[in-house]
C-alpha cells in the first residue's frame, strides 16, 4: 500500500520568527489522519530567523533529530553539550528520563532552516545522551548512506528504536533500491527537488508512506535529496 502525504496538505505555523510545516500532529496542528507513522512521531521542517530560537524547554523520552538544510543551527543542553550544526551535520538528542535543551539560530543574518524528527523510542527511562555526526553531500551523491540507526552502524548516530535513516541524493540516471524486510514499512520524505517513488512522483516536501511492500524504488530525480525510513510496524 502506497499512501501520498502532498507538501501543501501540512500543517502550518507562522510565528513570525518561525514558520513551520507539520507533517504529523504537532503543537496547535491537529489531524487525527496524521498523528505519526509507527514510531515515526514528527517531521517539522523549520525555518527560523537570523538570532531566534527555541528558548529552553524539556523532553522525556524521546528521540530527537535534526537535519540541517541550511545556515548554522546552534544547541545547547542541560547534560553539557554545546554545539553549532550546519549542512551535513545529523544531530541526535535521546531525552530519556528528562533533558533541557534550546535550539537556535546561530547566525545574526541568515536564516536556518533544518528538519526536526521525532521517533519513539523502544526504551524509557534512560541517562538522556548526544551525539552529532557529519555526512558530506557527496558520500549521499547516487547511494543511500545511513545517517541513523539502532546500533550506530556505518559511523551512523545511534537512536533507541528498531528503526534506520538514510539520506540520498540521487541524480537523474540513478536508480536507488531498499529492500524493507517482512513486517517493516518505508516512509519517504523529499526534502528538495522531484523523485519518482516506487512508481509515485513526488515533490518538495511530498511523503510516501509505504506498507505491505518489499522494496523502495527511488528513480528519475531531479534536484531531489530525500529521507528514507526503515520503520517497524
Amino acid at each position: 500500500m502506497l499512501e501520498v502525504r502532498k507538501s501543501h496538505h501540512r500543517g502550518d505555523a507562522n510565528h513570525g520568527w518561525l514558520q513551520s510545516k507539520h507533517t504529523f500532529s504537532f503543537g496547535d496542528y491537529r489531524d487525527p489522519q496524521h498523528t505519526g507513522f509507527g514510531p515515526l512521531l514528527v517531521i517539522n521542517e523549520d525555518r527560523v530567523a537570523p538570532g531566534q530560537g527555541f528558548g529552553t524547554h524539556g523532553h522525556r523520552d524521546m528521540e530527537i533529530i535534526s537535519y540541517v538544510l541550511d545556515g548554522a543551527l546552534e544547541h545547547k543542553d542541560s547534560i553539557g553539550t554545546g554545539s553549532v550544526l550546519h549542512y551535513g551535520d545529523v544531530q541526535r538528542m535521546s531525552a530519556g528520563n528528562g533533558v533541557r535543551h534550546s535550539e537556535f539560530n546561530g547566525s545574526k543574518t541568515e536564516p536556518v532552516h533544518f528538519l526536526q524528527i521525532w521517533i519513539q523510542p523502544n526504551v524509557t527511562g534512560i541517562a538522556p545522551g548526544y551525539e552529532e555526526k557529519h555526512f558530506a553531500p557527496e558520500t549521499k551523491h547516487g547511494q543511500l548512506r545511513l545517517v541513523a540507526s539502532s546500533d550506530g552502524r556505518d559511523g551512523s548516530v545511534l537512536i533507541h528504536q528498531d528503526a534506520a535513516i538514510y539520506a540520498a541524493i540521487p541524480g537523474p540516471g540513478d536508480v536507488l533500491e531498499h529492500a524493507l524486510s517482512t513486517g517493516r514499512t518505508g516512509y519517504v520524505h523529499v526534502i528538495r527537488g522531484q523523485v519518482s517513488v516506487n512508481g509515485v512522483s513526488l515533490d518538495s516536501g511530498d511523503a510516501l508512506k509505504i506498507s505491505g511492500e518489499n522494496l523502495i524504488r527511488l528513480e528519475e530525480a531531479l534536484g531531489a535529496e530525500v529521507l528514507v525510513f526503515d520503520l517497524p510496524y
